[in-house]
């Protein structure tokens, strides 16, 4: 699981530039996952990755080591640096906790920065 989680940042800095990191990165997620940004609620990973990139221009993520948590999630804190499409730059922290199904995917994901409006562009 841990490969797997590590291979979701990875992809996802990659899947910018390189359409065969897009398809991997979706492939570790279930079609209906259920991705959580400070709070707010939604299905589907690709429907993000697409928001995400109309107001980004590139990231690079750096992050702990995914830990196993009591629950059966994993979690980790990372780090993020960006330059957002309007051309200004940025950094981020937060943690990211995730649950991943019995065939391997990410049913899961829950990104909570220290920054609460960061993602208030996207709902």
């Amino acid at each position: 699981m841990i490969t797997l989680l590590n291979n979701y940042f990875r992809l996802f800095d990659a899947s910018r530039t390189n359409a065969r990191a897009m398809e991997d990165l979706l492939s570790l997620f279930t079609p209906d996952a259920e991705i959580v940004l400070n709070g707010t609620s939604r299905r589907g990973f690709e429907g993000f990755m697409k928001a995400f990139y109309e107001y980004n221009m590139d990231v690079k993520h750096m992050w702990d080591g995914w830990v196993l948590q009591p629950d059966g999630s994993y979690q980790t804190n990372w780090a993020v640096c960006g330059q957002a499409a309007d051309g200004t730059v940025y950094a981020k922290t937060g943690i990211d906790i995730a649950r991943v199904n019995d065939e391997g995917q990410i049913m899961y994901l829950e990104n909570v920065q220290d920054d609460k409006d960061a993602f208030s562009k996207y709902k």
